[in-house]
């Protein structure tokens, strides 16, 4: 170093200095690393499974380039990730005005996927275009957390705004048109996220149980309406009376990788499984990597839920707090409603893996998620309250 170059000394060390007032300076210093990091390894184990299960998935559906559907999701992680750090560096007004548009845009879409959709394992759920097949009802999700948090934050104001109201009505158009559809586990999923957000608005407890019965008894009214819900569950019961292949694979295949797993590539059960790089991804890695990396994938998930809902409670603003809560549990659950039906303990569900399963909605919808979650946690002045805490009690009463 010359006479004329002075030292690097402290904050001068890292990427952008803490006097650094540019939007990418100010984001980095107010976002949550710790979850961002977290975020970004889960994204990289993703595209190590993707390259783990291409080459049999390519095969086994006639794909010349045997790591066709690695490169795809390689692309798709660029266009996710984009998407998770540009949406984080939102302000809470912005983050408001992209779910309201998201959340027109993916209804609209729904609503004309009757017409204009793809349909695939009796199910019409993708809108296909430019090669590119794409699934509204996952960025639905996300943007409906965000906006029945605003409109349980708008009904406590108390001035005259039908907050809950408008709240149960998005709730209800959007598990009408999953129904639709049909897809019971989005429908499962979105259900639980309200009523999460529900419960952290400060509604009674009352109105609570109440809800969780009700949701009980239409889940359950799924298995007398829909053929394919009643056929599910009866092999779940029943596996002896019923095919339950890719089930029964992906339990070999978890079984198979024992602690530490066959090796990266060396797994067997993908050659045989047709959705074993999307829905069972969780087995590919069992099965390759062992039990040991498989505690690592949950650990990931659990710290990224855990560390997202202590700091979404320590925001001071309900909207925040209930919006960012609301956004983890919804990444939390879908991880856990993917992990138990990989391990036959529950039926299937069709459900992917955030940032892990293959498919480009997926990915780019998690990005969305945990985008606006990020966004919603960030440093701010008055953003986090000295005393700790849910928005209190009976605020609905």
């Amino acid at each position: 170093m010359s006479a004329a170059e002075p030292p690097v000394r402290g904050n001068q060390a890292h990427a952008f200095s803490r006097s650094d007032r540019s939007p990418l300076g100010v984001w980095w210093w107010t976002i949550d690393r710790w979850l961002l990091g977290a975020v970004a390894i889960l994204i990289a184990l993703g595209l190590l499974l993707s390259f783990a299960a291409s080459p049999a998935a390519a095969a086994r559906m006639n794909v010349g380039d045997p790591f066709h559907f690695a490169l795809r999701q390689s692309v798709f992680a660029v266009i996710g990730s984009a998407m998770l750090v540009g949406v984080s560096m939102l302000s809470v007004r912005n983050v408001r005005r992209l779910a309201f548009f998201i959340y027109l845009g993916a209804i609209l879409l729904m609503i004309a996927l009757p017409f204009l959709g793809h349909s695939a394992k009796g199910a019409t759920r993708w809108v296909e275009f430019a090669g590119f097949t794409l699934q509204p009802s996952e960025f639905m999700k996300p943007a409906l957390i965000v906006l029945v948090a605003w409109m349980f934050a708008e009904g406590q104001k108390g001035e005259g705004v039908p907050g809950v109201t408008i709240a149960f009505c998005l709730y209800a158009l959007s598990a009408l048109l999953l129904l639709i559809q049909p897809d019971i586990g989005q429908t499962v999923l979105i259900t639980v996220a309200f009523g999460a957000a529900f419960w952290m608005a400060g509604v009674p407890l009352s109105w609570i149980m109440i809800l969780g019965v009700l949701a009980v008894l239409c889940l359950s009214s799924t298995y007398f309406i829909f053929s394919h819900v009643a056929d599910r569950v009866n092999r779940f019961l029943s596996p002896e009376a019923a095919d339950t292949f890719q089930v029964d694979r992906a339990a070999e295949a978890i079984a198979a990788g024992g602690l530490f797993g066959r090796g990266p590539g060396e797994g067997v059960m993908k050659r045989h499984v047709p959705d074993l790089h999307t829905d069972f991804i969780y087995s590919v890695a069992a099965e390759e990597y062992g039990l040991v990396f498989s505690l690592i994938v949950i650990s990931l998930f659990a710290f990224i839920v855990i560390r997202g809902l202590y700091r979404a409670l320590k925001l001071s603003n309900p909207f925040e707090q209930v919006a960012a809560a609301g956004l983890f549990v919804l990444v939390g659950q879908q991880a856990i409603i993917n992990v138990a039906v990989n391990l036959n303990m529950m039926p299937t569900k069709g459900m992917t893996l955030p940032f892990l399963s293959y498919g480009g909605s997926s990915l780019i919808a998690s990005g969305l998620t945990l985008g606006m979650a990020l966004a919603l946690t960030r440093r701010r002045p008055g953003a986090f309250a000295p005393s700790e805490g849910l928005a209190k009690a009976g605020a609905f009463a």
